[in-house]
């Protein structure tokens, strides 16, 4: 049974147009904002993303603005904005949020800079909202078309994080609760950026083994940061970790692996971005994943590498030999 009723999107990218599809499809009405007019016009006339989920039919209930002011009277609000941009977003939403409305915070990354996570944006520019983390192995596409799919709603409010579920889950989308927060959002970030080192390895034509040992040990680096921070190894070895990082690292649908199957096959990141109309999150957040385990005494060796290749302070080929020229340790050193 529905708990909110009226629901607020902001962010008219691909993931954004296909939660607000999923949750449509629940009964709620739905508005999402989009920044591209281009977006709102293909949503209120023709039922679909053209831009940047074309080909999905959306339901006809879904009402698309380019007015924040729109939201004003949402109930629950799914903020869906690339992580770089999410700062800047709250605090133009800020003075529209409807007092005790909560925020679900659907963006993966670490803020340049701040080094902060999403949540920690969310506290310094709307302080006291309630909110809860979304994460978890999920195309837009898949969602969108109603494909089975499971995902983490990470609250620290276990009967508001209920009544989320209870608004936005289904028979198709598959919310399971989690109380850690932390957990959720390390696993989000640090996926993107193993995903384009996994792209690399396919890129190269460095073999399956390879690519089943840059998992495995990338999960191993993105399980040290998030305990380092606070978060909980048994939520990262969930859908929001684990279930995650399977997914993005197992196939060209994702823009970040796909970006590393480009790097590893030659191409510069420069030509890479300029043909994209959509966030790459590992590029922008591996500087700041790196900085942030630095800062608590985390090795991260293959986060390392791939932030050496996309700030081009190495090359590809030179990121490699260095992974390989490691010495030998223990496995859960």
């Amino acid at each position: 049974m529905n708990t909110f009723h009226k629901i607020g999107v902001i962010g008219g990218g691909a993931w954004g147009t296909a939660l607000a599809q999923t949750v449509a499809k629940t009964g709620p009405q739905v508005t999402i904002w989009a920044r591209e007019t281009e977006v709102v016009q293909s949503i209120n006339d023709r039922c679909e993303n053209s831009l940047f989920l074309p080909g999905v039919a959306l339901d006809p209930a879904i009402h698309a603005t380019s007015d924040l002011g729109e939201l004003a009277s949402a109930e629950m609000v799914l903020i869906v904005t690339p992580a770089q941009h999410m700062r800047a977003t709250l605090k133009d939403f800020a003075c529209h949020l409807r007092v005790g409305s909560p925020l679900v915070l659907c963006s993966k990354g670490i803020e340049q800079g701040s080094l902060k996570l999403m949540s920690e944006v969310l506290a310094e520019t709307i302080p006291n909202a309630r909110s809860a983390v979304l994460s978890g192995p999920s195309f837009a596409a898949d969602v969108a078309r109603g494909l089975p799919t499971a995902v983490t709603l990470a609250c620290a409010d276990r009967g508001l994080g209920e009544d989320i579920i209870a608004t936005i889950g289904s028979a198709s989308f598959r919310p399971y609760y989690a109380p850690d927060v932390i957990g959720a959002e390390v696993g989000g970030a640090v996926k993107n950026v193993l995903a384009i080192a996994a792209g690399i390895v396919d890129g190269k034509a460095l073999g399956r083994s390879a690519h089943a040992a840059l998992i495995s040990r990338g999960f191993a680096e993105m399980t040290r940061l998030g305990v380092a921070l606070g978060g909980k190894a048994e939520t990262l070895a969930g859908l929001c970790g684990l279930g995650d990082l399977i997914l993005t690292c197992s196939s060209p649908q994702s823009r970040n692996m796909s970006c590393g199957l480009a790097l590893g096959r030659g191409e510069s990141l420069e030509t890479i971005m300029v043909q994209r109309n959509s966030v790459t999150e590992g590029v922008a957040s591996a500087p700041a994943v790196v900085a942030l385990a630095r800062r608590h005494g985390v090795e991260m060796p293959i986060c390392e590498a791939v932030n050496s290749v996309v700030s081009g302070a190495g090359t590809v080929d030179e990121a490699i030999a260095a992974l390989l020229s490691r010495p030998f340790t223990s496995e859960n050193a």
